[in-house]
């Protein structure tokens, strides 16, 4: 059997995921980093863009997530997020929609969080 870590994602509003995997990618203030079973603990701030996870069954989860927090320890890997929902809970034509609005107003945030919902669906 291959090593395995437990992972949480959790939302503000609720628990996104949560299982066993070999491997999470995820964007932090740092850059993007990617824990493995036995990875030294670990605590940072989570910065808006895909996470990736690799199951322990083989599958591929990915979910939007915007900002929070990331902690590593005792193989447990809990995502604590501002915003996350999974790539397959996505609208993607409404995501466009919302990238352009955000565009045609302005607004940088709303902008980067349709970017971000857009790169976790083409990533699934």
């Amino acid at each position: 059997m291959a090593a395995e870590l437990h992972v949480e994602l959790v939302a503000a509003d609720r628990s996104v995921w949560s299982g066993e995997a070999t491997l999470v990618i995820a964007r932090t203030t740092s850059g993007d980093i990617g824990v493995m079973p036995g990875h030294q603990p670990l605590l940072g701030v989570l910065e808006s863009g895909p996470v990736t996870i690799r199951t322990s069954e083989g599958g591929t989860v990915v979910a939007a997530v915007h900002g929070g927090f990331v902690s590593f320890a005792d193989d447990k890997l809990s995502l604590l997020a501002e915003i996350a929902e999974l790539a397959d809970e996505i609208d993607a034509q409404r995501a466009e929609r919302a990238l352009e609005r955000a565009k045609s107003e302005e607004d940088a945030a709303a902008e980067r969080r349709a970017e971000v919902r857009l790169r976790a669906v083409a990533v699934r």
